[in-house]
């Protein structure tokens, strides 16, 4: 079953996420349209190479062109032949960009489906999916309705009011018009008190609208203070969470339609007190309750709608490279990054008016060194999404950072912090004016990162994740003064996430066993155990030159670009230690192996297999660590099973026969064999083969490989024994990993 069918099967909560990854960047028509071709297509590989990219999205092309005649319906073509129009606009000149978009999309469907299939979550992400969400919402949509219609019938009550002050008003001024020896007839006198009957009324119906308008607006209030704020600091850490890999964030449509009917709630009220005081104009009298409540009231009111407007403008989309759309919050200099935002109040009167302004660091702490400014356009006007909810929002796709230069010519002395812990944020400033208010709105992102080159990424991703999993703080930019620990718990469900995300399956129990191990030795066991900040990403593990992160996150990069298939079938132990390595495999059949990530390297895999020998002697045979340059060469199943070792001049052989416990290789690896002999005639087709030379135990210095024979040039030589010759040894000589 293609992965969109099974999308399309999901529960409507988890449907929800799905709908949250597609909007104009890449439609869901495309998604629904191309769905087996776009599966078929391999664009994390086109995300990073340029010619690939161009041509899948020419493919891309040609497929809209092919459905879209065949299409039956006028109007789903139409709408077809627009979408092609906007994709030409926008990827012709950058087609690794539409890559890196539906990678991403598919990446995320993929965790999505693997969320609905997780029988076990960790304790912030079952805290993010409470079943308590769905009550709240019910509840929220209950109040929110019955103030709407509370609301309206006031406005019924207010028009009442008019029409019986109206009838008040002519038979007063009917009486006054008549003349003084009229007034004294018993028919007059009944209509003096038909009159104070009719004011006593009145006066008891202003009474009434003025009590029902203050139950409600004492309502709204608490609505907003118990509810409505909370659902929207509960989106923030929510988008927090989903920024570094945690479960996707839901849209905003459920809260701007609770932030629009409150406000529209709130100015409903407002056009209420202000029709009263019209009516004051044409009839009062002593005591009259609305001269006495209406000023207070509508002050009350204004500063609901105040706080309410302040509120709704949020960032919807928080600043992210277009380059590394999984590492929000990072900004490289003189790289274009994009972020959106948006006003969850709906009205029509705002529309297209709203100029938004961009600032960096508008608020820099005291004593940071380095400061930057925005080198391109940083005002936009607020417009109406056609193709969503038809929400007010702004999105600045081509912001770009250039560090400030120096009158001296250097930076000064630097400040305690690292560059990647230094924080900055993005502030964004409109005036909103409606129905006679002006209210200044200001928001501004989460803090950021940044970087002057992309090696200082690892950094600046480590300190990404420390923030927003420890504080829910918008803008704490001091918060790497004296950064709080996290307990291992929280700490190994956030790196469990990083898999999720570049690789795209989280780890297990047991593999986040094995890395806390490795990070905190004795401690491992006790979840609630403290990790330091300068423990996680600043200090170097004992007896290596890098940190846990450093060399955690080169494991990362590795499963994604040269990885993905064998990760993905769960065929790499992973993090397993030497000793407990050795432990696994000394009962197996010889030629058992298993795949577990160097220690002693950045970024590297190894294979360790037993041998038996006729003595009963049981030995390990662990491979040099293959790196990203080796891999390459050559895919890493197609090594396993092409791996060949040189012992004593006995003819090459395999050694590897079971992947751990007892899986054939040829069973496990079978399906992910991909190179092929050349097929280019007259030639003999050759084969990239990997070869060890096992060295004797007899030998006092390791022998160097062999030189094949002639015609092979030296620098031919030297390129194969850097790619493919690599030193195993025994038991009683092993690599040192």
């Amino acid at each position: 079953m293609s992965q969109w069918k099974q999308i399309q099967q999901l529960e409507i909560r988890l449907l929800e996420h799905v709908d949250y990854l597609y909007d104009d960047n890449f439609p869901m028509d495309i998604r629904q349209g191309l769905a087996t071709w776009i599966e078929s297509q391999d664009w994390d590989t086109a995300a990073n190479d340029e010619s690939m990219a161009a041509v899948l999205f020419t493919n891309l092309l040609s497929q809209l062109d092919r459905v879209r005649s065949h299409e039956q319906n006028f109007l789903q073509r139409h709408n077809m032949k627009i979408i092609q129009q906007q994709l030409q606009v926008k990827y012709t000149t950058n087609p690794a960009v539409m890559a890196k978009v539906i990678s991403t999309c598919l990446r995320e469907e993929q965790r999505i489906l693997s969320s609905a299939c997780m029988q076990e979550q960790g304790p912030l992400e079952k805290s993010l999916q409470n079943s308590v969400a769905f009550e709240r919402q019910k509840n929220m949509d209950n109040r929110v309705g019955i103030i709407r219609g509370s609301v309206q019938l006031m406005d019924q009550a207010v028009k009442y009011i008019e029409d019986m002050q109206d009838d008040f008003d002519f038979r007063y001024k009917t009486l006054q018009s008549r003349d003084s020896t009229d007034r004294n007839t018993e028919m007059m006198k009944q209509e003096v008190t038909r009159l104070q009957e009719m004011l006593n009324r009145l006066d008891f119906k202003r009474k009434e609208i003025l009590s029902k308008m203050d139950v409600v607006v004492k309502e709204i209030d608490d609505l907003m203070t118990s509810q409505l704020n909370p659902e929207l600091q509960d989106w923030k850490r929510r988008q927090q969470i989903a920024s570094i890999g945690g479960p996707l964030l839901t849209g905003l449509d459920q809260l701007q339609s609770w932030f629009t009917l409150t406000a529209q709630s709130l100015f409903q009220i407002k056009r209420q007190l202000d029709k009263l005081g019209e009516l004051v104009v044409k009839v009062t009298y002593e005591c009259d309750p609305i001269p006495l409540q209406k000023p207070q009231m509508e002050e009350r009111v204004k500063y609901l709608i105040y706080h309410l407007i302040k509120s709704s403008f949020v960032v919807e989309k928080q600043p992210c490279m277009p380059t590394h759309p999984q590492k929000p919050l990072i900004i490289k200099t003189g790289v274009q990054f994009t972020t959106k935002v948006r006003l969850l109040v709906k009205l029509p009167e705002v529309d297209y008016q709203l100029k938004v302004k961009t600032t960096f660091d508008k608020d820099l702490p005291p004593g940071r060194v380095r400061q930057f400014f925005i080198l391109t356009n940083n005002t936009k006007v607020m417009d109406i999404e056609d193709y969503s909810n038809g929400c007010l929002s702004v999105e600045f796709r081509h912001l770009q950072l250039k560090e400030k230069k120096y009158i001296n010519g250097t930076k000064g002395n630097e400040g305690l912090l690292s560059v990647t812990e230094e924080l900055h944020s993005l502030s964004f400033e409109a005036c909103f004016t409606v129905q006679g208010l002006t209210i200044d709105l200001e928001t501004c992102s989460l803090p950021l990162v940044v970087i002057s080159n992309v090696s200082q990424l690892p950094g600046g991703w480590a300190s990404v994740m420390w923030y927003n999993l420890l504080t829910d703080e918008p803008r704490n930019l001091a918060f790497f003064g004296n950064p709080p620990r996290a307990t291992w718990s929280q700490l190994s469900e956030v790196l469990s996430w990083q898999f999720a995300t570049f690789a795209g399956q989280g780890l297990n129990k047991e593999q986040l066993t094995m890395l806390g191990e490795k990070l905190l030795g004795q401690h491992a066991s006790c979840t609630d155990y403290q990790v330091s900040w300068s423990k996680f990403s600043k200090e170097n593990i004992p007896g290596k030159p890098f940190s846990f992160w450093m060399w955690l996150d080169s494991i990362l990069e590795l499963i994604k670009k040269h990885l993905l298939p064998v990760w993905n079938e769960n065929y790499i132990m992973g993090f397993v230690s030497k000793e407990m390595e050795r432990t696994l495999l000394k009962d197996r059949e010889p030629g058992t192996f298993l795949l577990r990530f160097s220690e002693s390297h950045l970024g590297g895999i190894t294979f360790t297999w037993v041998e038996h020998k006729d003595n009963g002697e049981v030995k390990f045979n662990s491979v040099e660590p293959y790196t990203k340059n080796r891999l390459s060469a050559l895919p890493f199943a197609d090594i396993i099973r092409d791996y060949k070792v040189i012992s004593d001049g006995v003819v090459p052989e395999n050694p590897l026969k079971f992947l751990y416990p007892d899986i054939p290789k040829d069973e496990a690896f079978g399906r992910l064999y991909n190179s092929q002999p050349s097929k280019v005639h007259p030639y003999i087709p050759s084969t990239l083969i990997p070869i060890s030379e096992l060295r004797s135990n007899a030998s006092s210095t390791p022998p160097s490989c062999q030189s094949p024979e002639p015609p092979m040039t030296p620098g031919e030589f030297d390129m194969l024994n850097e790619h493919l010759c690599f030193d195993l040894d025994n038991m009683s000589s092993s690599y040192s990993d």
